[in-house]
């Protein structure tokens, strides 16, 4: 792995007189374990306190040497964002913390499933994360115009499209270049091309994760869920196999319509401020559809995302 953001080594108001602790970043998930990344690029196989919450792949955290060559994750700091999916027994897990962008990646070969895309989008707009569209495998299009048609209503309200082969190469420097300085994380749909897309991205991936795993002595073959990358001209990438999905598990429907962008001037012009947008009187969003000022598509996957919801926010 290469070398992180210098970190340092700090004294916590939660740590005992005279100790000091180090900071580091989780880089991947290893096993019961955390591979964290040093203030000099060193990697640290950590354990987490007891009692400590889910530490996630991009949180910084405060560890101290424990038993070895190994280490223990004391704190948690402060996340800028985090996503989060269903957990086991009702619970919430994060999936990833402190990203920046998340590009959600779709291609002609599946169909786009345009609701799952709604939903990655109203995900990330909820909890503040700025979401863009890669469409991959162009080359398999007849024509740049069909992929344009294909993500008119994504444009039309203010959406970051991308145009990408993997094949030929086509729009790979023009994504590059908005990756730096930033962290990033793919998304989508099964066999749109997004292992192909991180290996052109990262082509040292391979190196990269044995040398991870070597450096805290799992062996080459350790399953990880998630791990973040550094990319070769600056800026990280985190590749989260693992997780096809994050979910709507915290999300209220007030929040769901407002992680609908365009809904977002009309909905203070309903009658009611408790306002589904389904059948409520007086709707000025359901109004807009019926003029045609909103894409009557997106407002109908709406409604299919609302069944997606905890049942307590459900009609």
């Amino acid at each position: 792995m290469k070398r992180g953001r210098d970190t340092g080594i700090v004294a916590p108001k939660s740590a005992a007189p005279g100790s000091l602790l180090q900071e580091g970043l989780v880089v991947a998930h290893l096993g019961q374990g955390l591979a964290v990344e040093g203030s000099s690029g060193e990697i640290i196989l950590c354990h987490t306190r007891r009692r400590l919450g889910f530490a996630t792949v991009g949180d910084r955290v405060l560890w101290e040497p424990y038993e070895g060559n190994q280490g223990r994750v004391m704190e948690i700091l402060p996340r800028r964002t985090v996503l989060t999916r269903p957990g086991h027994n009702e619970t919430i897990r994060p999936v990833a913390a402190n990203l920046d962008r998340v590009f959600v990646v779709v291609a002609p070969e599946p169909e786009p499933d345009w609701l799952l895309v709604d939903q990655y989008l109203a995900a990330c707009e909820h909890r503040g994360l700025c979401a863009e569209i890669i469409f991959n495998k162009v080359d398999m299009l007849e024509s740049r115009e069909a992929a344009e048609e294909l993500l008119a209503d994504y444009r039309q309200i203010g959406y970051s499209c991308f145009l990408i082969s993997v094949r030929t190469g086509k729009g790979l420097s023009e994504l590059c270049k908005e990756l730096i300085g930033q962290c990033s994380m793919l998304v989508g749909q099964s066999g749109v091309g997004k292992s192909s897309l991180t290996n052109a991205l990262l082509p040292d991936k391979r190196l990269l994760t044995r040398t991870l795993s070597e450096k805290t002595s799992l062996g080459r073959h350790t399953t990880t869920t998630a791990t973040l990358y550094h990319l070769p001209n600056g800026g990280d990438l985190i590749d989260s196999p693992g997780v096809a999905v994050f979910g709507l598990a915290e999300m209220r429907i007030r929040d769901l319509a407002a992680g609908f962008r365009e809904f977002r001037p009309w909905i203070p012009q309903c009658r009611f401020n408790d306002c589904r947008h389904i059948s409520d009187k007086g709707c000025a969003v359901r109004e807009a559809v019926e003029t045609g000022v909103l894409t009557r598509s997106r407002y109908e996957r709406y409604l299919k995302l609302i069944d997606k919801l905890p049942p307590s926010e459900r009609p």
